[in-house]
């Protein structure tokens, strides 16, 4: 077993998550040596030709991360993992935090063939897929943008990937459709938490309407330009947000599951050209935390 590899536990909880393998090829059909491939690669951020040859070969890790992330069994096996920690009280509904990163792109990601993207074996779209490869080209170079929703424990719940320049207003009500965790046995899926925290970027009218009528309790402080136009108009600016300090204190979980993705080399930097791959990078990065 090589250093950061799955151990006997992490695969004995993600096991039961993966697909069936039937096809051919040995011991390469064993997920596991696959994953810790990915897994191998995801956290140096190296080339996939440059993956060590205790792994299967490079060709065959990368067409199968390709594979999961564009037909969704990343998403799939996500959802799974979050089902079993919510039935064993492991998720933190008593404040979520919503958050964004900008991750540098490597010049490597830039280049991607223009026309339709299809799924490997299938005629239908790859899941996540931008026509703009969510690579950003502000004056600091390409850049991608991860939004996201964590726990109170200091978990991602839900990813969304743009472009780097993306404002995050426009994302918050995204990102909260992304957050789905299935019940273990029957009912809808949880999809509101507790409460919410988000810096001022997010601060807008058409979010604080959206979680009012999803009657969920926030924490978002209000821009000074909105306070400013608020007050002009008197009493036909509306009422005051209002600001709970003691909650918005725990904003800081947010940032620190930022840090934790962050960690994994190619969550960091952006090295995959299409954006539906990266996705698929972060959420594998997302699984892993929740298995340790």
């Amino acid at each position: 077993m090589g250093r950061d590899d799955l151990t006997d536990l992490e695969w004995a909880r993600l096991e039961p998550h993966l697909p069936k393998n039937a096809g051919r090829g040995g011991w390469r059909k064993s997920h596991r040596v696959i994953i810790d491939g990915i897994l191998f690669r995801q956290r140096t951020g190296i080339p996939w030709r440059d993956l060590p040859e205790r792994f299967a070969s490079r060709k065959t890790v990368h067409d199968r991360h390709r594979r999961w992330s564009a037909d969704g069994t990343w998403d799939g096996i996500l959802q799974a993992v979050l089902t079993v920690a919510d039935a064993d009280g492991r998720i933190d509904w008593s404040m979520v935090g919503v958050d964004s990163t900008v991750c540098r792109a490597h010049q490597h990601a830039a280049g991607a063939r223009k026309g339709p993207q299809r799924v490997p074996g299938r005629r239908a779209r790859p899941a996540h897929h931008r026509a703009d490869e969510g690579l950003g080209r502000p004056q600091g170079g390409l850049t991608t943008k991860i939004h996201l929703a964590g726990e109170g424990g200091r978990h991602p719940l839900a990813i969304l990937v743009t472009s780097g320049q993306a404002g995050d207003a426009p994302q918050l009500i995204p990102a909260l459709e992304r957050m789905r965790v299935p019940r273990p046995a029957c009912g809808h899926p949880r999809t509101r938490p507790d409460y919410l925290s988000g810096d001022k970027a997010y601060s807008s009218r058409r979010n604080r309407r959206y979680l009012r009528r999803r009657q969920v309790k926030h924490t978002i402080p209000e821009r000074r330009d909105q306070r400013d136009h608020r007050q002009k108009h008197g009493s036909k600016g509306g009422r005051s947000a209002g600001f709970a300090r003691a909650s918005y204190a725990r904003r800081d979980d947010v940032e620190r599951t930022i840090n934790a993705l962050k960690g994994s080399r190619a969550v960091a930097t952006r090295f995959d050209k299409r954006v539906y791959v990266f996705h698929g990078t972060v959420t594998a990065a997302t699984i892993r935390l929740w298995l340790l």
